[in-house]
């Protein structure tokens, strides 16, 4: 088997004499299966040990850029900062470029300036257009590894995508909604933050595609455009409920959902089942008095450190770990709240 070590390292790790390490890595026969298990098992730790000296003491500085409600955004911040201790013996600096609404040549400028700067790596949430396409393809020309979180930018030049599967959780939603409101009669409210983000555009063709199948009889009322932020989604849905008098469910995939309820309340009508996403702030009170009925939520602590260390084996710091696969979607009610659930300056458990 291929490696770097010589018989002596591989002899002082497993605890074993040179001579038995050479009859086991030359197949010569005459050691028990045990010990053969330990000499592979003691070049898997001398592996793991050479990635941890190849990263010790190197700074990775990386650039998180964002379009998202300042509370995501938040969110985020608080769960890489909360992750960092995890990254050691790594160095892990970050410069935070947040906006919560911009026009694409905001954020391209934003892109094309860390590209001349130079940085170890790019977190990239973004609407998906061929302008933003176009930078993160000039970032991967200058050698600057770019990860996008949340949603994604499939037909760029990105080195991979962390987050959930989006048309999964969209499906999720549409079959807690239909087990919750059963035989009810009654349409739904969709909101969704702007069409241009990939991954509330699948979490809507998942969820769309799962209620003609299950629920044919329901309508679908789409609110877009938001942005996320409470005042716009407030209007917005307002103008919905009054056109509708049918809407009793709501699944929000673009959050402003403390603005949502506002508009139901204000015209003094019920929502009998609401699915959001994410255990920011304010998801996470409204779960608790429980006006949400789920969060559909993933480990953003978990997807933080998964992107750094995707990063980090960019720069071959790190050994490669195969595929990335989508974060595990989890389903919290009010019954089932992680412990040490947020207060209020603080993100995502």
């Amino acid at each position: 088997m291929g490696h770097p070590y010589t018989i002596r390292e591989i002899a002082r790790q497993a605890g074993l004499s040179t001579a038995t390490v050479d009859r086991v890595l030359n197949g010569r026969g005459g050691v028990r299966e045990s010990t053969v298990r330990e000499v592979h098992e003691a070049i898997k730790d001398l592996d793991r040990q050479r990635g941890q000296i190849r990263i010790g003491g190197r700074t990775f500085m990386i650039d998180i850029v964002m379009q998202a409600p300042e509370r995501f955004s938040r969110a985020v911040r608080d769960a890489l900062e909360a992750e960092l201790p995890s990254l050691h013996p790594a160095v892990v600096r970050s410069r935070f470029h947040f906006r919560e609404t911009c026009p694409p040549a905001e954020l391209i400028g934003t892109l094309d300036k860390i590209a001349k700067r130079g940085s170890q790596g790019v977190l990239l949430k973004a609407p998906d257009v061929p302008e933003i396409g176009a930078a993160v393809g000039r970032l991967a020309s200058a050698g600057i590894p770019v990860v996008t979180l949340v949603t994604d930018l499939p037909h760029s030049a990105r080195m991979a995508y962390v987050g959930i599967d989006n048309r999964a959780a969209g499906a999720t939603a549409a079959y807690l909604i239909g087990q919750w409101l059963g035989d009810r009669p009654g349409h739904v409210l969709t909101t969704i933050s702007r069409g241009s983000f990939r991954g509330e555009e699948e979490r809507e063709m998942g969820f769309r595609s799962a209620m003609r199948l299950t629920q044919p009889n329901r309508s679908l009322v789409e609110v877009t455009d938001s942005d996320g932020l409470d005042a716009t989604q407030r209007e917005l849905a307002l103008a919905a409920l009054e056109r509708d008098q049918d809407i009793v469910a709501v699944y929000s995939m673009g959050g402003g959902n403390l603005a949502t309820l506002d508009a139901f309340d204000a015209l003094g009508r019920e929502c009998a089942v609401f699915i959001a996403h994410d255990l920011d702030h304010d998801n996470t009170r409204l779960l608790r008095e429980r006006r949400l009925s789920a969060v559909l939520h993933h480990d953003l602590r978990q997807d933080m450190r998964r992107a750094c260390q995707t990063v980090m084996r960019a720069h071959q710091a790190l050994p490669g770990d195969g595929p990335l696969l989508p974060s595990a979607i989890q389903v919290v009610t009010p019954c089932n709240m992680p412990p040490g659930d947020p207060g209020p300056d603080h993100g995502v458990v």
